[in-house]
């Protein structure tokens, strides 16, 4: 089906591994892939409810983050906003999956609301405090990364790859870890 308008939302906390996934295949795909007049990225992270602005002004929003969903490292579900609603109980055991249940049931009750599609992935470790992946949920990525492609096919968006090299999930990582005041373009639309 098409859509006029797409959003695409990664969220997680990348100070606890594996919960930052979200955000580090957004950055991913905004990096290796060209962008396409249809579809805005955003890093979600742990912005919550901020997020709700998206679900009552696009057509479509996918979300994707990590699950609570029973199964091995790597298992990727997803789910309409009638599903999520339907599987609430098994779906309400992290933040994030409170927050986008929360904002689901909010939204329903405006004519407003986009159609929602949530894509996780079942992680290694979402407790321990690092900015990184653990190896067993990184290699797991590009199947995420291949989900979500195939989502925003079925939404009419198809993305070209660059033609630059592959900037690589470490290097996105890395880069999350260790900011640097270089990586930001313009400072001064920070200081006014």
């Amino acid at each position: 089906m098409a859509y006029e308008t797409v959003a695409l939302i990664g969220i997680g906390n990348i100070m606890f591994h594996d919960e930052g996934l979200g955000a580090y295949l957004v950055k991913y795909i905004e990096e290796n892939y060209e962008a396409h007049p249809k579809l805005t990225i955003v890093e979600g992270g742990t912005l919550g409810f901020t997020l709700m602005t998206y679900y009552q002004e696009y057509d479509k929003i996918i979300v994707v983050g990590t699950g609570s969903k029973v199964g091995p490292v790597g298992t990727i579900n997803s789910e309409n906003a009638e599903q999520v609603m339907a599987n609430e109980s098994a779906t309400r055991k992290t933040a994030n999956e409170v927050e986008i249940t929360m904002m689901i049931e909010i939204c329903s009750f405006h004519e407003d609301m986009g159609e929602v599609q949530l894509i996780t992935m079942v992680p290694h470790d979402i407790i321990d405090v690092k900015n990184a992946m653990t190896p067993e949920a990184l290699a797991c990525m590009p199947k995420l990364v291949a989900e979500t492609l195939s989502e925003l096919k079925n939404s009419d968006i198809i993305l070209k790859r660059k033609k630059s090299d592959e900037v690589s999930f470490i290097s996105i990582i890395d880069a999350y870890a260790n900011p640097r005041i270089a990586d930001f373009t313009d400072m001064s639309q920070c200081i006014s």
